[in-house]
């Protein structure tokens, strides 16, 4: 691979700016967790970059670009690697350019934060939590890793998303400063829709040099987990605690038994194997409310809360988040790598009844987990059941049966944008592309639209983040 590009034009053209050419080195940040799928492992296995360059200003992200265009070197940005769906990994090879040195928070105001897009999100909320008592709004569950513009440019929601909705939704990002894969790279500075053409694009339309993103109050959280006798049971009492405006929750989620008794291994002395589990993040001052209700709920049981557990109870017991979301199945996963998982949709109002179907249907072979969020202002949950894969045909099968029961699935078995089924692409992303980056550069291979122009980008499907052309 190396002889394809020239690698020592390059370089002279970078003096100053770090990079790191050791093959063991570049092929891990290659990298990111694209192994939580069968099908992305077998495919993307063998990918890896040329060269890594660090760079950790505005300035040095312009002249690598700059060196980049002039010699038509791919270049692929990653953050921290933390995302699941081959993101950030160079497909054509050519330039990683890791972003996470460039990391600094650059301004702190009420109710916002400006930082540079390397930043981790739990050093963001360290500061901005010092400095004024506020927190990010969402969150991955890979907080302590996960960097900002990565979280933007891939992610979708997580935590926060109970409250908050996922960063598709108008105000979750205030503006952000990217720059353009041009001879003369230019600085553009992005608000309102414009933020889409680069949210959860990859980085295939601009590189994020700066992020604004809104900060909420911080409240001390506390983590509470509930059993429950059946998944029903479990997914109405969740449904219903998401549905009072008064509570103040940062994280909602079932998991079904016996998932969190044998692969939540530090909680495991308080889960019982049989029961099905509501596990929530509660502001201090919500919490009684938040257990009368609970109280008068059948069949549901206390389980755990963080506040009254002993210093020899709670040592090293992970956080409620690090439960949940992705690191849901990265649990399973340790203990069981024949498990993958899906991404779906259970929409508004008959979720809970399209739940119990589908597990029905399913049995032992698609455990339930569902996070509980705020989509398209209505509470329902997404789905990110684990699955006991036995082969790539089967899997397909099981997400046909999702579509075709009205559960529409953002599939994380593909690489792509547009089959990934998150982001639409459209006429204002294409003028875009070619307006930002002429020569498709911009980590290639992951825009279909792009490189095959006879693609059918308006298709009836169901998108997380729908298309700009839309009215």
């Amino acid at each position: 691979m190396s002889g394809r590009y020239d690698i020592e034009g390059l370089k002279a053209r970078l003096s100053g700016i770090r990079t790191e050419e050791n093959p063991a080195l570049v092929k891990q940040k290659s990298r990111d967790f694209f192994w939580y799928s069968p099908t992305l492992k077998r495919q993307l296995e063998s990918v890896t970059g040329d060269i890594v360059v660090s760079p950790k200003t505005r300035d040095e992200v312009i002249a690598t670009l700059a060196a980049a265009h002039a010699l038509g070197i791919p270049v692929t940005p990653r953050g921290t690697g933390t995302g699941n769906y081959g993101q950030a990994m160079p497909l054509s090879g050519g330039i990683v350019l890791d972003l996470s040195g460039f990391a600094q928070v650059l301004e702190i105001g009420h109710g916002r934060v400006v930082a540079e897009p390397g930043a981790v999100i739990a050093a963001i909320d360290k500061v901005t939590r010092a400095d004024s008592r506020q927190e990010m709004r969402l969150h991955p569950s890979t907080y302590h890793t996960a960097s900002i513009g990565g979280f933007i440019a891939g992610g979708s929601g997580g935590i926060g998303s109970i409250r908050w909705g996922g960063l598709r939704d108008a105000g979750n990002i205030v503006s952000l400063e990217v720059v353009t894969m041009e001879a003369s790279p230019r600085v553009l500075t992005l608000g309102g829709d414009d933020l889409h053409k680069v949210s959860h694009a990859y980085g295939t339309n601009g590189i994020i040099t700066k992020v604004e993103m809104p900060l909420a109050p911080a409240y001390a959280w506390v983590d509470v987990i509930v059993g429950c006798e059946t998944l029903r049971g479990a997914a109405e009492l969740a449904n219903m605690l998401g549905e009072q405006d008064g509570l103040l929750l940062k994280e909602l989620a079932v998991v079904a038994a016996p998932v969190p008794h044998d692969h939540f291994k530090r909680h495991q002395k308080f889960l019982p194997r049989e029961k099905h589990l509501v596990m929530a993040m509660v502001a201090d001052f919500a919490l009684d409310p938040f257990l009368a209700l609970v109280r008068r709920h059948k069949g549901a049981e206390l389980l755990m809360r963080s506040d009254t557990l002993s210093p020899e109870e709670a040592k090293g017991l992970p956080p409620v988040f690090e439960l949940s979301w992705n690191h849901t199945t990265l649990r399973a996963l340790r203990d069981d790598p024949t498990v993958t998982y899906l991404q779906v949709l259970y929409p508004f109002p008959n979720q809970v009844e399209l739940v119990a179907r589908i597990h029905e249907r399913f049995g032992d072979e698609l455990p339930a987990h569902l996070e509980f969020v705020k989509f398209d202002g209505k509470v329902t949950c997404f789905g990110l059941p684990l699955v006991r894969f036995t082969s790539e045909e089967r899997l397909e099968e099981i997400m046909a049966i999702h579509e075709e029961m009205g559960a529409p699935i953002f599939n994380p078995h593909r690489y792509t944008l547009e089959e990934g089924g998150m982001k639409q692409t459209d006429e204002v992303q294409l003028a875009f592309k070619r307006e930002a980056d002429p020569q498709g550069l911009l980590n290639p291979g992951k825009m279909i639209a792009w490189e095959d122009p006879s693609y059918d980008y308006k298709s009836g499907k169901t998108f997380l983040f729908r298309g700009l052309a839309e009215g």
